[in-house]
């Protein structure tokens, strides 16, 4: 089939199917657990927040709730983590859909998986920021989970709203915003390993507006012991004890973020953002590197202005984002220095017609560019291109509202390929609580710098690479009440010209197009809140990929790295002076290439918690945390040790405004 008429069977299937539910978040109603957060006494516990209703007129335009009404959407709040010693991988992993592939341990290379999407499938943003490097893939370990407010996780083809990279879904990092009230904030955490991190805030009006500072920083010297196999042909041979060597990480950073009303219906919300980082690679048990290290910084910054003009609600927004990695000791090969710059600009208006019809529009234009190019166009050393989008959606309102579909369509210039990416959905609101949620669309990715032109370490490019695409539908059911809430549903992805690395002999590996493969799912998630100080949640994720590609050897195989169960479940208990938690996170076994032959065994961690806060202005929070409780023994996708039982003290305080404990749980959308 060609490529004109797969794109129009695309528009086809995307036009065809309706039914969805809207997963948006909210504050719960009177007498629900988010309504009584913030009485003295009352443990605060949160779950990724999946199905509950919001105002469309309360909602920034550019906020994931608004970009795709009917898509599987959960919302984090960082602050239901507060004392527990996480960093954003492992928050984002409590999402369901979600799996992180790690590196080790504090400071080290995470990224996602996220429906069965390569990591460079995923899209990770920075209030809206494109974050993923060069090669397509987002190190969550370069984001620092102190400047985060929420996470919003988009789980499905994100391409007709988000555009180019969001095959499997997208991750909107939304920064912390400044208050009205004078406040002064901080947190400091030392644990295993010489581990410390902390963060200083101080937020409130500056010149008839508001303004937050916030400064961060940590460190790890990661010398974690393990047992190793020396002999891994002879079975039954004793394990030896060793202790990692060159895998220490440290890293700083500040966030500046500063909003300005102007007159009643207009705000001006400006961000900077800036960090360095500098990490050991330790190599593999087996092939441990003494001397390897990887130095990095960013520097992003935005400025969005919105509001009200008559009908219309939107924003004009400008972003910058510079990326710098520095490779240096270890083979020759993987030394170096790369540097990305990604900069545009985008224009999105949202306006009702008549009674029914809510209609969205967004154009974007934007460039890049990167530095250390192998096999660029006439030599260029520093190749970029373009990217230039057009999209439009219409929210249509049936049935006394009891239905809303949800049609768009994006078409997008990305260097020299054109992209096509529709989508529809639809909410159905049925009796007793219950809703339906449906989706179906198409996604693109266009090939990233790296794997067309960059040559980094052992990695080689491969000019001619084509975009791969994804036709994706999902569908779920949910059931919430004033405490609980449940939801279940299944999803399929089918890829083409899927774009994976495979080895270049003798010793590197370059990318290639693949024919296609699948993705089926089962997606599950509830919270349950039977007294106000009690709380559970979990989630869970079935995920069975196959590749379809017609070499016999791998024909029906499962994909490397997809772990086929995914488990998360939380639960917490007691007054404020003293509330438990304890946590669950639980990951099969996965294959890590694609003859099923070399396996990745699963792990099961479990993590407790105590925490004790006193008074409210001042607020001193004190908790201690124990990862790895039963010190349970894995391993990261190259074999590398991840750490044991690990254990942590936190100390928080606010001075003036709002307590952070009060502000835990609520569920608004709001910026």
């Amino acid at each position: 089939m060609g490529w004109p008429a797969r794109a129009g069977l695309g528009v086809c299937l995307a036009f065809s199917i309706s039914g969805s539910v809207r997963a948006q978040e909210a504050a719960g109603p009177p007498g629900s657990a988010e309504a009584s957060a913030d009485a003295p006494g009352v443990p605060v516990f949160s779950v990724p927040t999946v199905e509950v209703q919001a105002s469309p007129e309360t909602e920034p335009s550019d906020s994931a709730q608004q970009r795709d009404p009917s898509g599987a959407l959960t919302v984090i709040q960082t602050a239901d983590f507060g004392g527990a010693a996480r960093d954003t991988a492992e928050v984002l992993s409590t999402a369901p859909g979600v799996a992180v592939q790690d590196s080790g341990g504090y400071g080290q290379s995470k990224s996602l998986v996220v429906r069965g999407a390569s990591s460079n499938g995923t899209l990770v943003l920075l209030d809206g920021i494109p974050l993923n490097g060069a090669g397509g893939i987002a190190d969550l370990s370069r984001v620092p989970l102190a400047v985060v407010e929420r996470f919003e996780v988009l789980r499905g083809g994100a391409g007709a709203r988000y555009g180019s990279g969001g095959l499997g879904g997208v991750v909107n990092v939304v920064t912390r915003r400044p208050g009205a009230e004078a406040q002064v904030a901080g947190e400091a955490t030392y644990g295993s390993w010489n581990t410390v991190r902390g963060w200083v805030s101080a937020t409130g009006p500056v010149l008839e507006g508001e303004a937050l500072l916030l400064l961060h920083g940590g460190r790890s010297t990661g010398d974690f012991p393990f047992r190793f196999d020396a002999s891994p042909a002879l079975p039954g041979d004793a394990l030896v004890e060793r202790r990692r060597a060159n895998n220490d990480a440290k890293g700083a950073g500040g966030l500046l973020r500063v909003r300005h009303g102007l007159g009643e219906a207009w705000e001006l919300d400006a961000m900077a953002e800036l960090s360095a980082d500098d990490r050991g690679l330790a190599g593999t048990a087996q092939n441990p590197l003494p001397d390897a290290r990887q130095g990095g910084g960013r520097v992003a910054a935005s400025l969005r202005l919105s509001g009200e003009r008559g009908p219309v609600r939107g924003s004009v927004r400008t972003w910058f984002r510079g990326d710098r990695i520095e490779l240096s000791g270890g083979p020759l090969v993987t030394q170096g220095r790369q540097v990305l710059r990604l900069g545009g600009g985008e224009v999105e208006a949202r306006t009702l017609l008549g009674e029914r019809h809510g209609v969205s529009a967004l154009l974007s234009v934007s460039a890049e560019d990167v530095t250390r190019a192998e096999g660029a166009p006439e030599g260029d050393s520093r190749p970029g291109w373009w990217r230039a989008s057009a999209m439009v959606m219409d929210e249509i309102s049936l049935a006394g509202e009891r239905l809303s579909l949800a049609p768009s369509m994006r078409v997008e210039r990305a260097g020299p390929y054109t992209l096509l990416s529709p989508k529809v959905g639809a909410t159905v609101r049925l009796p007793e609580g219950f809703e339906l949620r449906a989706n179906v669309g198409q996604a693109h990715r266009a090939p990233s710098f790296q794997e067309l032109y960059v040559r980094q370490g052992l990695l080689l490019p491969n000019p001619s690479l084509r975009p791969e695409r994804v036709l994706s539908t999902d569908a779920a059911v949910v059931h919430r009440t004033e405490r609980s809430l449940a939801s279940v549903g299944g999803f399929y992805s089918l890829y083409e010209d899927l774009i994976a690395y495979e080895l270049y002999p003798p010793f590197s590996a370059k990318p290639y197009n693949f024919a296609s493969a699948r993705a089926v799912g089962l997606e599950a998630e509830g919270e349950w809140r039977p007294f106000p100080w009690v709380a559970g949640a979990f989630s869970y994720t079935l995920l069975v990929s196959r590749n379809l590609r017609d070499d016999p050897r791998y024909y029906l195989k499962e994909l490397p790295y997809r772990p086929r169960h995914k488990l998360s479940a939380r639960a917490s208990g007691g007054p404020r002076w003293l509330t438990g938690r304890v946590e669950v996170a639980t990951q099969a076994s996965q294959f890590i290439n694609r003859t099923e032959e070399a396996v990745l065994p699963g792990r099961t961690f479990l993590h407790a918690g105590l925490s004790s806060t006193f008074g409210r202005f001042p607020e001193l929070t004190v908790s201690l945390e124990l990862k790895n409780l039963l010190d349970a023994q894995a391993e990261d996708l190259d074999g590398y040790p991840l750490p044991g039982r690990f254990a942590a003290v936190t100390v928080a305080a606010s001075f003036g405004g709002p307590s952070r404990a009060s502000s835990k749980g609520a569920r608004t959308n709001t910026r």
